[in-house]
């Protein structure tokens, strides 16, 4: 049981965890705090999305729909092992569940099966939705199911919970199904040999990376408006490849991936390499600042 992190901190823990962290703009405030309460938090609960497509998953997971409003989550895992965070505060995710499971996840015990829906999760648990179709057939890449162990570790880490503390929707609530292709005592076992090592880096301020983790190639056809975006720009005027006839600032335009098209022809990309659409590699190769 503990007060949930503020969000500078829940960002600082991941990133001293190892894990490459975007910030969606607005998440700090995003939040169902208005409809209920938000802690004393007791635990973390990995979710499946049922989608594909990480900027559309994102949004969704930011926004919500017309029957659930979001945040849906805290932060969306994507394929390639980033981290997007898309809420702070109470989120829509964990929905009604067990009392003998939370009562289990405070005592750090094995967990009964789930077959009561009376208690609220979201005062409870952090979320993080997975990007996964769900059907047991769709692939989970070796980056993100180690994203979702260091993500885990890392509040576990920070509130001083053991590995028991993370647990499945479906460990939550027999209503649930996910997460879907992955055995959670195997999670929790990873998890528990993360914790028995030191972070990866110094949990403060310092530990800031000096450059931008790579958001994603589907991050950038989502057309972002964001810090990342004018930190890139800059970067590229200096290395002698804009194609600015303003700016560059935060909204992602034609004129980035112009721009972007010819830092990608000055590495030696051709043909398609060169479409203006970042990709980790060169991304790297840039080394964006850091933005926060």
């Amino acid at each position: 049981m503990a007060e949930p992190l503020s969000a500078d901190a829940l960002v600082s823990a991941l990133r001293a965890e190892g894990v490459a962290v975007v910030e969606h703009t607005g998440w700090r405030t995003n939040n169902r705090n208005h409809k209920g309460g938000w802690g004393p938090v007791n635990g973390v609960i990995i979710h499946h999305t049922v989608t594909t497509g990480t900027s559309a998953t994102v949004n969704l997971c930011f926004n919500g729909h017309s029957s659930l409003p979001g945040p849906l989550c805290h932060g969306v895992i994507a394929k390639d092992g980033t981290v997007h965070l898309v809420g702070h505060g109470r989120a829509n995710h964990a929905g009604t569940g067990d009392p003998d499971v939370l009562a289990a996840v405070r005592a750090e015990r094995s967990l009964p099966a789930p077959d009561r829906r009376t208690t609220d999760g979201n005062a409870h648990f952090y979320g993080f939705e997975c990007v996964n179709l769900g059907d047991g057939k769709d692939p989970w890449p070796a980056a993100q199911l180690e994203a979702i162990v260091r993500a885990s570790a890392a509040l576990c880490r920070a509130h001083g919970w053991s590995a028991r503390s993370v647990i499945g929707h479906k460990e939550w609530t027999s209503a649930k199904i996910d997460p879907r292709g992955f055995a959670m005592s195997d999670l929790r076992a990873r998890v528990a040999a993360r914790l028995t090592k030191a972070p990866a880096t110094p949990s403060t301020g310092a530990a800031k990376p000096a450059h931008q983790p790579f958001p994603g190639a589907e991050w950038f056809r989502g057309q972002p408006r964001s810090a990342i975006v004018t930190a890139m720009g800059k970067r590229l005027v200096a290395v002698g490849c804009s194609a600015y006839k303003a700016g560059p600032g935060p909204q992602w335009t034609e004129a980035d991936r112009a721009s972007y098209a010819k830092w990608q022809r000055k590495l030696g990309y051709t043909g398609a390499a060169a479409d203006g659409w970042p990709g980790a590699t060169s991304w790297a190769a840039l080394k964006v600042p850091y933005s926060s």
